[in-house]
């Protein structure tokens, strides 16, 4: 798998359209609106960009009544998506795209093995009309950013562009309560502390960990975070906390916040 990129996928990708390729074709997982925004932003859609990342996720085991990160489930799982990123990035390169929009990264468990997850990344790779080599991140290659079609376009139309998707991940043991708090708080309404000093720290430091990530790709700022919550295959009182989102920088000629037009509310009829 040279370069992580497999044989089937090396195929795929000539047959895609380009300047040297006329005839080919594009895939996309754009929505037509997406597809259409995309365009008028100045990008045409080249293919879908994948990478999987199959990662056996061992067990650190934590005190049974301290709150504590486990720095090795939390290291593990942001490896695995670190490669299922790295191989959809290089998919985006070899096809020659300035970046890649509408990145969705999800995890899969796999039934052969419950310590099995499956890491999936994917997106539309684009190219600039122009062949402007401006929107490329700070190291050259091509952008990434979960951002969607629409959200990209109105991006673009105040001033900024995606640089990179950041990401942080912390998995944390919460501790267990001993039988006498627990017998305190019966029949009580009371705040159960510890508890909620352990969900603030975990969501804290996987923020914490995406600025940081933000901060290196030379961004801004991060837009469109999202905080998931999953405890995966994990024993109880073990729960990941994963912060992602679209680092941004302004554009060469940045726009003055009254010249960003309001945006309109539209209002869907379909069921």
């Amino acid at each position: 798998m040279p370069n992580g990129i497999p044989a089937h996928a090396r195929e795929r990708l000539k047959g895609l359209r380009t300047a040297a390729h006329a005839t080919g074709v594009f895939t996309s997982d754009f929505s037509v609106n997406e597809f259409l925004l995309v365009r008028k932003a100045g990008f045409e859609p080249i293919g879908l960009c994948m990478g999987t990342c199959v990662y056996h996720v061992g067990y650190q085991f934590g005190s049974w009544s301290k709150n504590q990160e486990l720095e090795v489930l939390s290291k593990a799982m942001y490896h695995a998506r670190e490669l299922a990123m790295a191989r959809m990035r290089a998919e985006a390169a070899a096809m020659g795209a300035d970046g890649i929009v509408g990145v969705k990264l999800t995890i899969k468990r796999l039934e052969w093995d419950e310590h099995l997850l499956e890491f999936i990344a994917i997106g539309t790779g684009v190219v600039h009309g122009e062949g402007h080599k401006g929107f490329r991140a700070h190291d050259g290659g091509p952008f990434t950013s979960d951002l969607s079609g629409q959200d990209f376009w109105s991006l673009l139309h105040s001033g900024y562009r995606p640089v990179e998707m950041v990401m942080g991940s912390c998995v944390y043991h919460v501790a267990h309560r001993g039988v006498l708090s627990g017998m305190a708080t019966v029949g009580r309404n009371v705040e159960l502390e510890n508890f909620t000093s352990a969900m603030y720290e975990a969501r804290e430091i996987a923020v914490e960990r995406m600025q940081a990530e933000a901060a290196a790709a030379q961004a801004e700022g991060v837009v469109g975070v999202d905080i998931h919550e999953g405890s995966h295959v994990w024993k109880p009182h073990v729960i990941e906390f994963f912060a992602i989102g679209t680092a941004v920088v302004p554009l060469d000629q940045k726009i003055a916040p009254e010249q960003i037009a309001d945006p309109m509310l539209v209002l869907s009829v379909n069921d």
